[in-house]
């Protein structure tokens, strides 16, 4: 479905990302990884899906490797015609012992980020009149938790950007919508887990349940490859006119 498209994934070496990363390969697009950590592991995974895949490290606090990763994605495949902004980062704290460098952190990389690669995709995505912004925002921007005010803002403000680059598209062949997880079992996460376990003295399957428990009613994770399949909705011909959605896969969390 995807063949001869370029889609470029932030924050795609590992979890969520690399999950929608490799979705959008099996639908024969080309990839541009970003992200830290591993990346030869990552790249040969969706190589092996038949597709070209390039990297770029740009740090995404950043605005001026923001600028140089699009130009080497536009160097390497042309344009893009498929922009995931998924990078993201989190920090727990009360507001009033919030790190202020935490705070403009996660402000930079989970919102700022994907106002740079948006304002630098959409031009040529107009000109093509085609082009598939998917934003990966959480259930919490939708709703709030506690000791989350950084990334609570920062999930609720890339929904309304989603929103307002959709009715700024909304004559065009190119779309905006985002996607809102609940809790996804990523490596991050299962540490989560391990170290409840541990810190409470249950077994770990228990531990998972109870995570579960707080928050989601299916006491079921979503898979990064329930997310990437999403993902490869949006880009279908039957998502062309979903425009401005902020769709939750979150086992019933925001349902409450």
């Amino acid at each position: 479905m995807l063949k001869g498209k370029t889609a470029l994934v932030t924050g795609s070496t590992s979890g969520i990302g690399l999950g929608i990363a490799k979705a959008l390969a099996a639908q024969g697009a080309n990839i541009v990884l970003n992200g830290f950590g591993d990346v030869e592991g990552p790249k040969a995974e969706v190589q092996a899906l038949g597709v070209k895949v390039a990297y770029h490290g740009a740090d995404m606090s950043k605005a001026g490797e923001i600028e140089e990763m699009m130009k080497f994605a536009a160097g390497e495949f042309g344009r893009i015609d498929i922009l995931v902004n998924n990078a993201g980062i989190q920090h727990v704290a009360n507001v009033e012992d919030f790190p202020v460098e935490k705070w403009d952190a996660i402000i930079a990389i989970n919102l700022t980020s994907a106002f740079h690669t948006t304002r630098l995709a959409l031009p040529s995505m107009r000109a093509a009149n085609w082009g598939r912004i998917i934003n990966v925002a959480s259930t919490h921007g939708l709703v709030a938790s506690p000791q989350k005010s950084a990334y609570v803002a920062s999930k609720h403000g890339i929904v309304g950007f989603t929103k307002s680059v959709a009715l700024e598209t909304a004559r065009t062949g190119v779309t905006s919508n985002a996607i809102c997880p609940g809790w996804v079992l990523t490596p991050l996460v299962q540490k989560q887990i391990d170290a409840r376990a541990e810190r409470e003295g249950i077994p770990v399957e228990k531990a998972r349940t109870d995570l579960l428990a707080e928050k989601e009613p299916s006491l079921q994770f979503t898979t990064p490859d329930e997310l990437g399949q999403l993902a490869v909705f949006f880009c279908s011909p039957a998502a062309n006119n979903v425009r401005g959605v902020a769709w939750n896969m979150d086992g019933g969390w925001a349902a409450q």
